[in-house]
């Protein structure tokens, strides 16, 4: 890393001191707000078998006319008539839903992808109802990232989506492309320490120099850069665990493993074992073995 003397002012009027917690959304708030609202509405009436377009028209009716999301809807159920997809459709009003919530989304209706789209609809859900909150671009980031991590939608394609992203400025945009070739050779913990003010301060501390300053921006915190060390060399979901517990950064869903259930309904099963039975006896009564009533009288306890 290079570092220069005598750039602090430099550094305080471009903002490198440390990273900011807040930022402006490309959205209001009660726009999020109802976007959660949607993507976990959408969710729960396919999961009660309901068609797509149905639940376009009925949830249209639900959202507050007065935000865009009104008028998305409205769009997004012509696409659905139209094509029968959901993700293109939102790709296609990119001054609404961002690249990467269509990537999300794209990826789950693909064939031969084991990406559920009830996973992508969860996703979708947490990340509006993050930014409907208290957000910030280290919190967005760690909650993108991850989901492509944990879901495998691909590195290249997904960061490519994260960078596109309008909630982050010119400089974190540069760095997630850049850092999108150097996942091979730099952990993740790793691409959070090094821009982080925590580096700084050991820096500083290291070198005795207390002005030393970086010439790069700090996109995370100390906090950040403190739990980033921590984790060097461990397994990345470590490292997102820790931060969702110290710094509340929003947790990814998980596919919940698919339930085993029998082959056949127990009545349907107690039924077929009584239609067997009869079975036997009818083919021992054409065989003139005769018919044992033993085997259907209910023992008793004490009988002889």
């Amino acid at each position: 890393m290079a570092w220069s003397r005598g750039r602090r002012c430099y550094n305080r009027r471009m903002n490198r001191e440390a990273p900011t917690s807040d930022f402006d959304l490309p959205l209001y708030r009660e726009e999020y707000v109802e976007q959660a609202y949607f993507f976990r509405v959408f969710r729960e009436r396919l999961e009660d078998n309901l068609p797509s377009q149905e639940i376009l028209e009925t949830i249209r009716e639900e959202i507050l006319s007065t935000t865009k999301l009104y008028h998305a809807v409205d769009f997004l159920r012509g696409e659905m008539q139209l094509k029968g997809l959901l993700g293109d459709g939102m790709a296609r009003i990119p001054h609404y839903f961002t690249p990467y919530q269509a990537f999300v989304m794209q990826r789950s209706e693909e064939e031969g992808v084991k990406f559920e789209q009830r996973t992508a609809l969860v996703i979708l859900e947490r990340m509006a109802d993050y930014l409907a909150k208290e957000p910030s671009r280290q919190g967005l980031f760690v909650f993108q990232f991850e989901c492509v991590a944990r879901n495998r939608l691909g590195y290249d394609a997904g960061m490519s989506r994260m960078a596109d992203d309008p909630a982050y400025d010119a400089e974190w945009q540069d760095w997630i492309r850049k850092s999108r070739h150097r996942l091979g050779t730099l952990d993740f913990a790793e691409m959070i320490y090094y821009r982080s003010a925590f580096y700084v301060e050991e820096v500083r501390r290291r070198t005795g120099n207390a002005d030393q300053e970086a010439e790069f921006r700090l996109l995370f915190g100390s906090p950040e850069g403190r739990i980033a060390k921590a984790n060097r060399g461990r397994d990345p979901l470590y490292t997102f665990a820790a931060l969702q517990r110290h710094l509340g950064f929003p947790a990814v869903p998980r596919p919940k493993p698919k339930e085993t259930q029998p082959v056949l309904h127990p009545a349907v099963e107690a039924r077929l074992q009584r239609i067997e039975q009869r079975i036997q006896l009818v083919e021992a009564e054409t065989k003139d073995e005769g018919i044992n009533l033993e085997a259907l009288y209910k023992k008793q306890k004490g009988s002889p």
